[in-house]
């Protein structure tokens, strides 16, 4: 290994050793050594526009995101770390540094070779290895563990709303858990920071995903920290239930439309009355000790 690889390693150990370093721009060939080149045995994770790899370095281990050619608009990319960089809370996955590489290779298009411009973008983070929250929703747990995980997420949102952060794809698989089953927010891919006595982002895009994004979206209304809270409550119910808010999507686009339209919408399929009442009285247990 030469002395600028050695250099770069070190860098990322001492960031990850001292949870005060900021992040910083590393380097490709840095994360492609501690991923085995993109190894497939060391993919933890897949999405529609990134694919996340298990970083190994010396004794430590760093999670690598690596965005799809897909996701190359450099405004959003930048506002991306933008987030990151000012999300520091315990219940928020933490940022450790960047990657953003341009190569010129060939690169084949309507059966011609031509020289591109190549983008690669990357983000490291720390390894959380129990996964997503989206891998438990099903289990059965003590309400302290319940209540615990639904604490973590509360705080960690209320700090990023504090910090002005409307993260706009709040949901289970967005929220990893340590081995203590501590919540850590995660994917800012979406997220928009409000600026200084800014209460909403107009825009016409709607993104999210079906089943935790806020109804209103679909007016084309402004962005919100609100929309944060809505998905947060289903959250919260499928906590609670053990069962997902969202099963059916057939019932979900009719609950939509039919607070969109004022119309009266039917109970929702997976959450039956015999247990409606306990849901309620642990959602309004847990609003005493959490103030938003």
């Amino acid at each position: 290994m030469d002395h600028k690889a050695t250099a770069a390693r070190n860098v990322l150990a001492q960031i990850l050793a001292d949870e005060t370093a900021e992040p910083k721009a590393l380097p490709l060939s840095l994360l492609e050594g501690i991923t085995k080149n993109f190894s497939d045995e060391l993919e933890i994770g897949r999405g529609g526009f990134a694919v996340v790899y298990k970083g190994e370095l010396d004794d430590k281990e760093v999670a690598v995101k690596r965005l799809s050619k897909a996701y190359m608009h450099e405004t959003e990319f930048d506002r991306e770390i933008e987030c990151l960089m000012r999300a520091k809370h315990k219940n928020v996955v933490r940022f450790l540094g960047y990657c953003d590489d341009r190569q010129r290779n060939m690169e084949r298009y309507d059966e011609k070779l031509i020289m591109a411009d190549v983008n690669q973008r990357l983000f490291c983070f720390e390894y959380i290895p129990k996964g997503s929250l989206d891998k438990y929703i099903n289990g059965h747990r003590e309400w302290e563990t319940c209540y615990k995980i639904i604490k973590g997420i509360c705080e960690g949102l209320q700090y990023l709303h504090d910090n002005r952060i409307i993260h706009l794809d709040l949901k289970p698989a967005n929220i990893l858990l340590t081995n203590d089953m501590v919540p850590k927010i995660t994917d800012f891919g979406l997220s928009r920071r409000l600026d200084e006595n800014q209460s909403q982002v107009l825009t016409k895009n709607i993104s999210g995903t079906m089943g935790y994004l806020a109804p209103e979206r679909y007016e084309g209304s402004g962005i919100t920290r609100r929309g944060d809270l809505y998905s947060l409550g289903i959250i919260i119910m499928e906590i609670l239930t053990g069962q997902r808010g969202h099963q059916a999507t057939e019932d979900v686009r009719t609950i939509y439309y039919a607070i969109v339209t004022k119309i009266k919408a039917p109970f929702p399929s997976w959450l039956r009355i015999d247990n409606f009442t306990i849901v309620v009285t642990l959602l309004l247990r847990t609003l005493i000790f959490i103030t938003f």
